[in-house]
This record gives C-alpha cells, sequence and structure tokens, in this order.
C-alpha cells in the first residue's frame, strides 16, 4: 500500500506525515516477535494446564491485533483528548482496582484480577498509564495556574494508588509507578536532593516490602543463592540462554518452554534466547531501546511541559517494564512477574501497552499549536 500522498489533507493523511514513523515500525516489528513467540511457546503451556493446544495462541493474537488497531486509533487522537482519556480512565481504573480488593481473583495469593466474561482483566495496568497522564496534567496546569494546587493533589492520587496496590498487593507496579513518578517531578524542577531523598524513599519501601511480603523475601533469597531449590525457575532461564548459543536451537525446538510455568509470560525472553540465539534477543533489546531513545531525542526539542512529562513517563515506563522482564530472565535482578512489552502472552498487559504507546504517539506527533 502506498503512502498519502503529503497534499493528502484527510485524517489518516495527517496522521501519515505527523506521527513519527520509525517508532511505529520498531513497535509493529515487536508485535511481529510476540507473534511468532506466542507460537512457539504457548502451545507446550496450554496442554500443561489443561487448555486446548491452541487456545492462548487465538487469545493472544486476537490480543496483538486489538493492541495494533488500539495504537493506531489512540495516536490519531489530540493531547486535549488525550488527557480526556486518561482522567475517565484513570478513575475507572482506580475504582476496579480498589474493586478487585473486595470481589477479584486470587492467584498466587494476590487479587489484582477481576474476572470478565472469561478473561482476567487487570486494571491496575490501565491505572499505571493513565496515572502518568493524569500526574502530567496536574503538575503542568500548576505552572499555568499557580492557585492550582497541581503537585499537592499527584501526590495525593499517587499515595492512594501505591496503598492500593500494597493491599493487593504488587509490589512491582508499586516500584514502577513510584519511580515514574518521581522521575516527573524531577522533570518539573524538582530539587536534585529531594530527588535523592525520593530515591531513599523507594529503597525504604523496598525494605518494608521484604520484611512485610514472604514471596518478595523468598525471591529476594533465590536471587542471592541461585543454586538453591527455589531458584529453579531463574536456573532453568539461565541454562536456556546457553542452550541457545549464538544462533538458538530453532523454532519450537527447544525446551524451556515445557518445563517452567510462565514460559509464555515472564520468561518469554528466555524462549527466545533458547530458540532465536543470542543475536536475536539483542535485536530485540536494540528496538526497545530504540524506541526508548528516539522519543527522549524527540523531547529534547518539546516546548510544552505537560507533552514533556506525559512523554517522558510513558517512555520511562515502557522502558523499565522492558529492562525488569529481561533483567529478571537472565538473573540480574531478584524474579519479579512483569511481561515483556508487546512479547509476552497476556490481554491486560497488552491492551494497556497499546494504549501507552498509542498516547506517546500522540504525544509527539509534529502539530501546529492549535491542534493541541
Amino acid at each position: 500500500m502506498p503512502a498519502p500522498s503529503r497534499a493528502d489533507t484527510s485524517v489518516l493523511g495527517r496522521w501519515w506525515w505527523t506521527v513519527d514513523r520509525w517508532t511505529l515500525i520498531a513497535v509493529t516489528t515487536l508485535l511481529g516477535f510476540g507473534y511468532v513467540m506466542v507460537l512457539s511457546a504457548s502451545p507446550s503451556v496450554a496442554v500443561r494446564i489443561g487448555d486446548p493446544r491452541d487456545l492462548l495462541i487465538i487469545k493472544q493474537i486476537i490480543f496483538l491485533a486489538l493492541s495494533g488497531l488500539e495504537i493506531v486509533a489512540v495516536s490519531l487522537l489530540a493531547p486535549a483528548t488525550i488527557r480526556r482519556i486518561a482522567l475517565l480512565g484513570g478513575l475507572a481504573a482506580l475504582l476496579l482496582t480498589a474493586f478487585t480488593l473486595v470481589h477479584g481473583v486470587e492467584i498466587k495469593g494476590a487479587r489484582r484480577w477481576i474476572d470478565f466474561f472469561g478473561f482476567s482483566v487487570q486494571p491496575s495496568e490501565f491505572l499505571k498509564v493513565c496515572f502518568i497522564v493524569v500526574t502530567a496534567w496536574l503538575l503542568s496546569e500548576q505552572r499555568r495556574t499557580p492557585r492550582l494546587p497541581g503537585t499537592a493533589i499527584a501526590l495525593g492520587l499517587f499515595v492512594v494508588v501505591i496503598l492500593l496496590l500494597k493491599s493487593q498487593p504488587d509490589v512491582g507496579m508499586m516500584g514502577l509507578i513510584s519511580a515514574v513518578f518521581l522521575a516527573q517531578l524531577f522533570l518539573n524542577g524538582l530539587n536534585v536532593i529531594w530527588v535523592g531523598l525520593g530515591g531513599a524513599l523507594i529503597a525504604a519501601g523496598g525494605a518494608a516490602s521484604y520484611a512485610l511480603f514472604q514471596h518478595v523475601r523468598e525471591r529476594v533469597t533465590d536471587f542471592l543463592h541461585p543454586n538453591a531449590v527455589g531458584a529453579y525457575q531463574v536456573h532453568t532461564a539461565l541454562e536456556a540462554f546457553g542452550n541457545g548459543g549464538l544462533f538458538g536451537t530453532g523454532p519450537g525446538e527447544g525446551r524451556v518452554k515445557d518445563i517452567l510455568p510462565d514460559a509464555h509470560a515472564d520468561f518469554v525472553f528466555a524462549v527466545a534466547g533458547e530458540e532465536f540465539g543470542l543475536l536475536i534477543c539483542l535485536l530485540i533489546i536494540g528496538i526497545f531501546a530504540f524506541i526508548v531513545l528516539r522519543g527522549l531525542l524527540r523531547l529534547l526539542a518539546e516546548h510544552d511541559l505537560f507533552t514533556l512529562l506525559a512523554a517522558g513517563g510513558l517512555l520511562m515506563s515502557f522502558g523499565l517494564e522492558a529492562f525488569i522482564n529481561m533483567a529478571t530472565s537472565l538473573s540480574l535482578i531478584p524474579a519479579k512477574g512483569m511481561t515483556l512489552p508487546f512479547i509476552s502472552y497476556g490481554g491486560s498487559s497488552m491492551l494497556a501497552i497499546g494504549l501507552e504507546i498509542g498516547m506517546l504517539l500522540a504525544l509527539t506527533r509534529r502539530r501546529h499549536h492549535a491542534d493541541s
């Protein structure tokens, strides 16, 4: 299909010549990797848990298609519409996250999901994205309207979100949101001393999580003692990378997906390492790095504070999530159940990341001030 002419003034025509096409291509490549990995990793997992062999494949292909359409649809919107979606979506996600504490589905001791027509929905995934945009609006709006206590409201909202996540519990999401919010405060002009204090508070929160939650202690212990019996998953993931070598064992020929419970989700990077090898893993890492760095470089010329805070926060969230997943598979950090964007199995995470990238592309489109 040929690209639209520059004279094309239709919605899609204007979108094509204003959106960051290189980031769009990189994201489309990740969606392609997600399709390949679900074909490779999901059948074995489905058989092991008693589902039809192709059920997870069909579900994930639907999620991938919906996520792709979501990226294009959201990236067509103006920043003002993105703000409204974040406000309304954030309120709904906040209420649903609170609802999980009462009627949520408990999995591995945590209540993070709601059953919805046979699908498990994790509202906190969408809350994360909307929270980033809403806090960016509050912080930037205080600069325009000094009487508005935007920073105080953002801090209060942050405390509410953290308390909800702590009650589920979801320590990884707490850490991710805390790091992104601290980065937004820094971009907004927060003194570096206060940034250091915020980092110390995050570290203190990590120590408190170690003391309060048994599963956190177990994961840290497994990380510090990789040869222990409990460190089976991480040890097996590392073996998979060793088995794959430079070029991999070949699509479908790996064995790690047959023995790891979360091979299609938390440890999908290990499946990629075993079946496709080091070179493909480096390519995947390079694509994630390209998206984050290109986004940050585009923001260097940005003069609108809301766009800077929102897009910067979305980029940091996207990059951190990818780093945490891949670092867990490589035993660089303690294990944390976080998906690899667009590649791991999961409907909620796939659609939330689609919303995240769609908002990022919408905010970084080249437009006239009148379009904002």
